[in-house]
């Protein structure tokens, strides 16, 4: 059977910045006839994440993240409908998911490793089981009540760096939903600070390429900040911790600003930042939403409840076709999409 696939062309480097030619596609085929356990399956939607950019690296700097290889297929979360089954729990017609979806049109994977899904839980949208009733949910909802330390009527100030993005979109949302008092957003654009304040009901959002972060911040948050959903690290990071308070508490989720430089993770602060850190107790610990895998079904249905009550506003920037991926790639690392990245490969 002749399919298309998209497959990792070149390496952008450590420190370089990744271009939709780093990926190519190409044609290639699958076995005709499925073996016992398997399943086919047709693609329907990838998800394109920032964590990637680390895969693109010969060394990804994780002990959970193995690097694409050049020339071989890429993958990631990923929905498709089944065509042909030969696993016991899996019929033709089931929507399914896996974390590590190929990125073609069609492949013949192991039942044993797909997840089936239930469209009803998220109205239809099967998407959002690639965003907020997926992966990216899940790391905003387990993040906030493992990390952030929310409790209802303690009047604790959340803010949330990237907070267009897929992530912090829903990360403000839910901090609301668990208890927050004030949530304040920082985002790229005037439109995307807007969205969030009129849409997803943030309190307020800070364009951080406009005026000074640091005093926005102090007029914005005049108690200080309780809680930081950290998506982006860097330099607003560091204004964001040098005005939190005692005993309060940073939610590691990502440092994309980082993520096109030879530096560990989670990067180091600098030293000045480094100290009030420190003095102030505040806790910043890496989070693995893999870690917590156990609470994965009960934490769906959580976010499959709000989403249907209408309490979870949910924002996708989708892209039409696979030869596409790779731009949708460039796009969402260059921070151009509100909301969560999609790639739809067939209807």
């Amino acid at each position: 059977m002749i399919i298309q696939r998209v497959v990792l062309n070149s390496r952008p480097g450590k420190n370089g910045v990744p271009v939709a030619e780093n990926f190519r596609l190409e044609q290639s085929t699958i076995a005709d006839t499925v073996q016992e356990g398997q399943v086919r399956v047709k693609t329907l939607y990838l998800s394109v994440d920032p964590y990637m950019r680390c895969r693109m690296n010969e060394d990804t700097g994780s002990d959970y993240l193995q690097p694409w290889q050049l020339s071989e297929v890429a993958d990631g979360g990923g929905i498709g409908v089944v065509e042909e089954s030969k696993h016991h729990n899996l019929a033709k017609g089931d929507f399914v998911t896996s974390f590590t979806w190929p990125w073609q049109t069609a492949a013949i994977l192991d039942g044993d490793l797909l997840q089936k899904l239930v469209p009803q839980l998220v109205n239809g949208r099967l998407s959002y089981f690639l965003g907020a009733a997926g992966i990216t949910g899940l790391t905003a909802l387990l993040g906030i009540r493992e990390k952030g330390h929310v409790a209802a009527g303690a009047n604790q100030t959340m803010v949330v760096s990237g907070a267009a993005g897929a992530c912090g979109s829903l990360a403000g949302q839910i901090g609301r939903l668990e208890g927050c008092s004030r949530v304040v957003g920082i985002a790229g654009t005037d439109e995307k600070c807007s969205i969030l304040v009129q849409e997803m009901g943030f309190d307020a959002a800070i364009n951080y390429k406009k005026g000074d972060v640091a005093k926005q911040l102090r007029e914005l948050c005049p108690g200080g900040v309780d809680v930081y959903f950290d998506n982006v690290g860097g330099d607003i990071s560091d204004t964001v911790i040098s005005q939190m308070n005692q005993n309060s508490h940073i939610i590691l989720c990502g440092q994309i600003s980082q993520y096109n430089k030879d530096v560990p993770y989670p990067p180091p602060l600098p030293p000045d930042i480094e100290k009030i850190q420190k003095e102030r107790n505040i806790t910043r610990e890496r989070f693995l939403v893999l870690n917590y895998m156990d609470k994965q079904e009960a934490s769906v249905l959580q976010l499959c409840q709000w989403i249907q009550e209408g309490k979870l506003k949910v924002r996708e920037t989708v892209v039409e076709g696979l030869a596409n991926i790779g731009a949708a790639f460039q796009s969402m690392m260059n921070g151009g999409n509100i909301g969560k990245q999609i790639v739809s490969v067939s209807k």
